[in-house]
Protein backbone atom coordinates (compact mmCIF):
# COMPACT_ATOMS: atom_id res chain seq x y z
CA UNK A 1 0.00 0.00 0.00
CA UNK A 2 1.26 3.44 -1.17
CA UNK A 3 0.38 6.33 1.66
CA UNK A 4 1.10 10.15 1.36
CA UNK A 5 -0.41 13.73 -0.22
CA UNK A 6 -1.28 13.68 -3.81
CA UNK A 7 -3.01 15.81 -5.82
CA UNK A 8 -6.68 15.80 -5.10
CA UNK A 9 -7.51 16.18 -9.33
CA UNK A 10 -5.41 12.89 -9.73
CA UNK A 11 -6.60 10.70 -6.26
CA UNK A 12 -10.10 8.99 -8.23
CA UNK A 13 -9.63 5.95 -6.52
CA UNK A 14 -7.96 6.23 -3.83
CA UNK A 15 -8.98 6.24 -0.51
CA UNK A 16 -8.91 9.40 1.80
CA UNK A 17 -6.79 9.36 4.81
CA UNK A 18 -8.30 11.68 6.78
CA UNK A 19 -11.29 13.62 7.36
CA UNK A 20 -11.55 16.84 5.10
CA UNK A 21 -13.94 19.85 6.03
CA UNK A 22 -16.27 20.32 2.87
CA UNK A 23 -18.36 23.68 2.79
CA UNK A 24 -21.32 21.88 4.07
CA UNK A 25 -19.87 19.09 6.50
CA UNK A 26 -17.08 16.85 5.97
CA UNK A 27 -15.89 14.31 3.77
CA UNK A 28 -14.68 11.12 6.19
CA UNK A 29 -11.58 9.49 6.11
CA UNK A 30 -11.48 5.79 4.70
CA UNK A 31 -13.64 6.98 1.52
CA UNK A 32 -12.76 5.50 -1.84
CA UNK A 33 -12.96 8.26 -3.89
CA UNK A 34 -15.50 8.87 -7.07
CA UNK A 35 -15.46 11.51 -9.39
CA UNK A 36 -18.19 13.60 -7.31
CA UNK A 37 -16.16 13.21 -4.56
CA UNK A 38 -13.18 15.16 -5.90
CA UNK A 39 -15.17 17.32 -7.06
CA UNK A 40 -16.80 18.28 -3.88
CA UNK A 41 -13.26 18.28 -2.51
CA UNK A 42 -11.80 20.99 -5.36
CA UNK A 43 -14.78 23.17 -4.50
CA UNK A 44 -13.77 23.26 -1.41
CA UNK A 45 -10.39 24.74 -1.80
CA UNK A 46 -8.72 21.42 -1.32
CA UNK A 47 -5.97 21.14 -4.14
CA UNK A 48 -3.76 18.10 -2.07
CA UNK A 49 -4.98 15.52 0.15
CA UNK A 50 -3.71 12.56 1.77
CA UNK A 51 -4.23 9.35 0.27
CA UNK A 52 -3.86 5.55 0.82
CA UNK A 53 -3.79 3.68 -2.65
CA UNK A 54 -3.89 -0.31 -2.83
CA UNK A 55 -1.17 -2.40 -4.12
CA UNK A 56 -2.31 -4.84 -6.89
CA UNK A 57 -1.69 -7.56 -3.41
CA UNK A 58 -3.49 -6.03 -1.02
CA UNK A 59 -6.73 -6.97 0.54
CA UNK A 60 -8.77 -3.74 2.06
CA UNK A 61 -8.76 -3.30 6.19
CA UNK A 62 -12.17 -4.89 6.14
CA UNK A 63 -12.14 -8.07 3.89
CA UNK A 64 -8.58 -8.57 6.11
CA UNK A 65 -10.61 -8.39 9.13
CA UNK A 66 -13.20 -10.41 8.24
CA UNK A 67 -10.97 -13.20 6.71
CA UNK A 68 -9.12 -13.59 10.26
CA UNK A 69 -12.24 -13.36 12.25
CA UNK A 70 -13.63 -16.47 10.78
CA UNK A 71 -10.48 -18.26 10.66
CA UNK A 72 -9.73 -17.34 15.11
CA UNK A 73 -13.37 -18.08 15.73
CA UNK A 74 -14.61 -21.56 17.07
CA UNK A 75 -17.27 -22.90 18.80
CA UNK A 76 -19.57 -20.21 21.21
CA UNK A 77 -18.16 -17.09 19.26
CA UNK A 78 -20.64 -14.70 17.22
CA UNK A 79 -18.64 -12.74 15.15
CA UNK A 80 -19.86 -8.96 14.46
CA UNK A 81 -19.53 -7.39 10.57
CA UNK A 82 -16.51 -5.63 9.50
CA UNK A 83 -16.53 -1.76 9.89
CA UNK A 84 -13.17 0.29 9.83
CA UNK A 85 -10.97 -2.32 9.72
CA UNK A 86 -12.54 -4.28 12.70
CA UNK A 87 -14.54 -7.39 13.40
CA UNK A 88 -15.17 -8.03 17.30
CA UNK A 89 -15.78 -11.51 18.59
CA UNK A 90 -18.68 -12.19 21.39
CA UNK A 91 -19.29 -15.00 23.33
CA UNK A 92 -23.09 -16.54 22.19
CA UNK A 93 -23.74 -18.15 26.00
CA UNK A 94 -22.12 -17.92 29.22
CA UNK A 95 -19.01 -19.73 29.52
CA UNK A 96 -15.11 -19.53 29.91
CA UNK A 97 -12.92 -18.57 27.11
CA UNK A 98 -10.61 -21.15 26.06
CA UNK A 99 -7.75 -19.21 24.07
CA UNK A 100 -4.52 -20.51 22.46
CA UNK A 101 -2.11 -18.08 23.24
CA UNK A 102 0.65 -19.28 21.37
CA UNK A 103 -1.71 -18.83 18.31
CA UNK A 104 -2.61 -15.70 18.97
CA UNK A 105 0.98 -14.82 19.69
CA UNK A 106 2.14 -15.81 16.37
CA UNK A 107 -0.78 -14.08 14.60
CA UNK A 108 0.27 -10.84 15.60
CA UNK A 109 4.10 -11.62 15.01
CA UNK A 110 2.82 -11.47 10.99
CA UNK A 111 2.49 -7.84 10.54
CA UNK A 112 2.03 -5.53 12.57
CA UNK A 113 -0.92 -3.85 10.82
CA UNK A 114 -2.52 -7.16 11.73
CA UNK A 115 -3.61 -7.18 15.40
CA UNK A 116 -5.49 -9.44 17.80
CA UNK A 117 -6.69 -8.43 21.48
CA UNK A 118 -8.28 -10.96 23.78
CA UNK A 119 -9.07 -11.62 27.11
CA UNK A 120 -7.48 -13.49 29.26
CA UNK A 121 -7.11 -17.21 28.58
CA UNK A 122 -10.13 -19.07 30.88
CA UNK A 123 -11.91 -16.02 31.80
CA UNK A 124 -15.58 -16.14 32.53
CA UNK A 125 -17.73 -14.16 30.74
CA UNK A 126 -21.55 -13.52 30.19
CA UNK A 127 -23.88 -14.22 27.11
CA UNK A 128 -22.75 -11.56 25.15
CA UNK A 129 -19.63 -10.48 26.15
CA UNK A 130 -16.74 -9.46 24.04
CA UNK A 131 -13.88 -11.71 23.98
CA UNK A 132 -11.87 -9.87 21.68
CA UNK A 133 -11.44 -8.06 18.70
CA UNK A 134 -9.39 -7.72 15.75
CA UNK A 135 -8.13 -4.53 14.16
CA UNK A 136 -6.61 -3.99 10.79
CA UNK A 137 -4.49 -1.12 11.69
CA UNK A 138 -3.57 0.49 7.84
CA UNK A 139 -6.02 0.16 4.93
CA UNK A 140 -5.04 -2.71 3.29
CA UNK A 141 -2.48 -5.28 4.45
CA UNK A 142 -0.94 -7.50 2.06
CA UNK A 143 -2.88 -11.03 1.01
CA UNK A 144 0.03 -12.91 1.59
CA UNK A 145 0.39 -11.61 5.18
CA UNK A 146 -3.56 -12.16 5.91
CA UNK A 147 -3.35 -15.74 4.67
CA UNK A 148 -0.30 -16.57 7.18
CA UNK A 149 -2.50 -15.20 10.01
CA UNK A 150 -5.44 -17.06 9.20
CA UNK A 151 -3.42 -20.07 8.99
CA UNK A 152 -1.47 -19.22 12.21
CA UNK A 153 -4.25 -18.42 14.41
CA UNK A 154 -6.78 -20.99 13.09
CA UNK A 155 -9.29 -21.87 16.07
CA UNK A 156 -7.54 -19.73 18.46
CA UNK A 157 -10.23 -19.20 20.35
CA UNK A 158 -13.51 -20.63 21.51
CA UNK A 159 -16.46 -21.01 24.40
CA UNK A 160 -16.06 -23.58 26.90
CA UNK A 161 -19.96 -23.65 27.85
CA UNK A 162 -20.94 -25.19 31.26
CA UNK A 163 -21.58 -29.05 31.74
CA UNK A 164 -23.94 -29.22 34.28
CA UNK A 165 -26.99 -27.72 35.69
CA UNK A 166 -27.59 -28.76 39.23
CA UNK A 167 -25.01 -28.48 42.19
CA UNK A 168 -25.24 -29.41 46.27
CA UNK A 169 -23.33 -27.39 48.99
CA UNK A 170 -22.91 -28.78 52.21
CA UNK A 171 -22.00 -26.75 55.16
CA UNK A 172 -20.57 -27.97 58.81
CA UNK A 173 -21.51 -26.37 61.76
CA UNK A 174 -20.10 -25.95 65.15
CA UNK A 175 -22.32 -25.35 68.29
CA UNK A 176 -24.23 -22.91 66.10
CA UNK A 177 -25.34 -23.28 62.45
CA UNK A 178 -23.76 -21.34 59.70
CA UNK A 179 -25.15 -17.98 58.29
CA UNK A 180 -26.57 -18.51 54.60
CA UNK A 181 -23.66 -15.46 53.95
CA UNK A 182 -21.69 -18.52 52.17
CA UNK A 183 -24.33 -19.83 50.53
CA UNK A 184 -25.76 -16.66 49.27
CA UNK A 185 -22.39 -16.44 47.97
CA UNK A 186 -21.98 -19.59 45.93
CA UNK A 187 -25.46 -19.26 44.59
CA UNK A 188 -24.63 -16.24 42.97
CA UNK A 189 -21.24 -17.59 41.67
CA UNK A 190 -23.29 -20.11 40.08
CA UNK A 191 -26.31 -18.70 38.61
CA UNK A 192 -23.62 -16.61 36.19
CA UNK A 193 -23.43 -20.16 34.64
CA UNK A 194 -26.85 -21.52 34.93
CA UNK A 195 -26.18 -24.31 37.68
CA UNK A 196 -28.71 -24.01 40.68
CA UNK A 197 -28.16 -25.45 43.92
CA UNK A 198 -30.25 -27.69 45.86
CA UNK A 199 -32.11 -27.71 49.02
CA UNK A 200 -29.29 -26.52 52.14
CA UNK A 201 -27.45 -29.40 54.11
CA UNK A 202 -25.73 -28.49 57.12
CA UNK A 203 -24.15 -31.23 59.45
CA UNK A 204 -22.07 -31.43 62.44
CA UNK A 205 -18.21 -30.41 61.42
CA UNK A 206 -17.35 -33.89 61.91
CA UNK A 207 -15.79 -36.90 59.58
CA UNK A 208 -18.88 -39.83 59.51
CA UNK A 209 -21.96 -37.09 59.40
CA UNK A 210 -20.09 -35.15 56.49
CA UNK A 211 -19.24 -38.68 54.50
CA UNK A 212 -22.80 -39.43 54.83
CA UNK A 213 -23.44 -36.06 53.50
CA UNK A 214 -21.32 -36.31 50.31
CA UNK A 215 -22.55 -39.88 49.51
CA UNK A 216 -25.86 -38.55 49.26
CA UNK A 217 -25.62 -35.35 47.75
CA UNK A 218 -28.06 -34.51 44.79
CA UNK A 219 -26.47 -31.98 42.58
CA UNK A 220 -24.01 -32.87 39.81
CA UNK A 221 -21.10 -31.11 41.45
CA UNK A 222 -20.42 -31.19 45.20
CA UNK A 223 -19.04 -28.56 47.36
CA UNK A 224 -18.31 -28.43 50.66
CA UNK A 225 -18.12 -25.67 53.21
CA UNK A 226 -16.49 -25.98 56.81
CA UNK A 227 -17.38 -24.49 59.91
CA UNK A 228 -13.25 -24.74 61.25
CA UNK A 229 -11.13 -23.73 57.71
CA UNK A 230 -9.14 -27.02 56.46
CA UNK A 231 -5.97 -27.09 57.14
CA UNK A 232 -4.18 -30.12 55.99
CA UNK A 233 -5.11 -33.05 53.07
CA UNK A 234 -5.85 -35.24 56.03
CA UNK A 235 -8.52 -32.95 58.10
CA UNK A 236 -12.33 -33.23 57.95
CA UNK A 237 -12.60 -32.18 54.58
CA UNK A 238 -11.37 -33.79 52.47
CA UNK A 239 -11.27 -37.20 55.28
CA UNK A 240 -14.97 -37.36 54.62
CA UNK A 241 -14.34 -37.01 51.01
CA UNK A 242 -12.72 -40.23 51.33
CA UNK A 243 -14.24 -41.92 53.48
CA UNK A 244 -17.49 -41.85 51.26
CA UNK A 245 -15.21 -43.51 48.79
CA UNK A 246 -14.56 -40.89 46.76
CA UNK A 247 -10.91 -39.81 46.21
CA UNK A 248 -8.88 -36.16 46.72
CA UNK A 249 -6.47 -34.75 43.72
CA UNK A 250 -5.70 -31.32 45.10
CA UNK A 251 -5.39 -29.29 48.70
CA UNK A 252 -3.97 -26.01 48.32
CA UNK A 253 -3.45 -23.64 45.57
CA UNK A 254 -0.74 -20.75 44.76
CA UNK A 255 -3.90 -18.08 44.96
CA UNK A 256 -4.70 -15.65 47.47
CA UNK A 257 -7.16 -15.03 48.87
CA UNK A 258 -8.41 -19.19 48.26
CA UNK A 259 -5.07 -21.21 48.98
CA UNK A 260 -6.59 -23.43 51.71
CA UNK A 261 -8.88 -25.36 48.87
CA UNK A 262 -9.57 -28.71 47.52
CA UNK A 263 -10.27 -30.46 44.91
CA UNK A 264 -11.60 -34.36 44.77
CA UNK A 265 -14.42 -36.48 42.92
CA UNK A 266 -16.42 -39.04 44.67
CA UNK A 267 -17.77 -40.82 41.67
CA UNK A 268 -18.59 -39.23 38.79
CA UNK A 269 -18.86 -36.09 40.06
CA UNK A 270 -16.29 -33.42 41.15
CA UNK A 271 -16.19 -32.22 45.09
CA UNK A 272 -14.48 -28.83 45.78
CA UNK A 273 -13.90 -28.20 49.40
CA UNK A 274 -13.94 -24.35 49.08
CA UNK A 275 -11.77 -22.06 51.40
CA UNK A 276 -13.55 -19.44 53.65
CA UNK A 277 -12.99 -16.52 52.03
CA UNK A 278 -15.45 -17.94 49.38
CA UNK A 279 -18.06 -16.74 51.73
CA UNK A 280 -17.36 -13.48 50.40
CA UNK A 281 -19.03 -12.31 46.72
CA UNK A 282 -15.41 -10.49 45.53
CA UNK A 283 -13.05 -12.89 43.05
CA UNK A 284 -11.37 -15.64 44.69
CA UNK A 285 -9.12 -18.66 44.08
CA UNK A 286 -12.39 -20.70 44.36
CA UNK A 287 -13.98 -18.95 41.49
CA UNK A 288 -11.13 -19.99 38.84
CA UNK A 289 -11.36 -23.71 40.13
CA UNK A 290 -15.60 -24.10 40.01
CA UNK A 291 -15.55 -21.99 36.71
CA UNK A 292 -13.09 -24.49 34.83
CA UNK A 293 -14.48 -27.34 36.54
CA UNK A 294 -18.21 -26.21 35.75
CA UNK A 295 -17.09 -25.83 32.00
CA UNK A 296 -16.13 -29.56 31.75
CA UNK A 297 -11.98 -28.73 32.45
CA UNK A 298 -10.13 -31.64 34.72
CA UNK A 299 -7.84 -30.00 36.39
CA UNK A 300 -4.49 -31.60 37.16
CA UNK A 301 -1.37 -30.43 39.67
CA UNK A 302 -0.07 -28.63 36.73
CA UNK A 303 -2.66 -26.96 36.32
CA UNK A 304 -3.07 -25.44 39.63
CA UNK A 305 0.60 -25.00 39.66
CA UNK A 306 0.51 -22.37 36.93
CA UNK A 307 -1.96 -20.49 38.74
CA UNK A 308 0.36 -18.76 40.77
CA UNK A 309 0.97 -16.17 38.11
CA UNK A 310 -1.72 -14.08 37.83
CA UNK A 311 -2.42 -15.01 41.40
CA UNK A 312 -2.45 -12.58 43.51
CA UNK A 313 -5.59 -11.31 43.86
CA UNK A 314 -6.28 -8.82 46.54
CA UNK A 315 -4.22 -8.04 49.42
CA UNK A 316 -6.14 -7.67 53.10
CA UNK A 317 -4.20 -5.63 55.24
CA UNK A 318 -6.49 -7.02 58.69
CA UNK A 319 -4.45 -10.15 57.47
CA UNK A 320 -2.19 -11.30 60.44
CA UNK A 321 1.59 -10.42 60.74
CA UNK A 322 4.10 -11.13 59.27
CA UNK A 323 4.07 -8.55 56.77
CA UNK A 324 6.70 -6.55 55.50
CA UNK A 325 6.90 -3.31 56.29
CA UNK A 326 7.76 -0.37 53.60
Amino acid sequence: MKFGPVATADAVGAVLAHSVPLSKGAMRKGQILSDADIAKLLAAGHHEIIVARYDPDDLNEDAAAAQLAAAIAGAGVHISKAATGRVNLFATGPGIVQIDAARIDACNAINPMITVATVPPLQRVDQGAMVATIKIISYAVPQDDVVAACAAAQDALGLLSPRIKTASLIETEIGTPPSDKGRRALASRLARLGVTLSPRVIVPHALGPLAEAISGAEGEIIFVLTASATSDTHDVGPSAVRQAGGAVAQFGMPVDPGNLLFLGSYGQKSVIGLPGCARSPALNGADWVLERVICGINLTPADFAKMGVGGLLKEIPSRPKPRADI
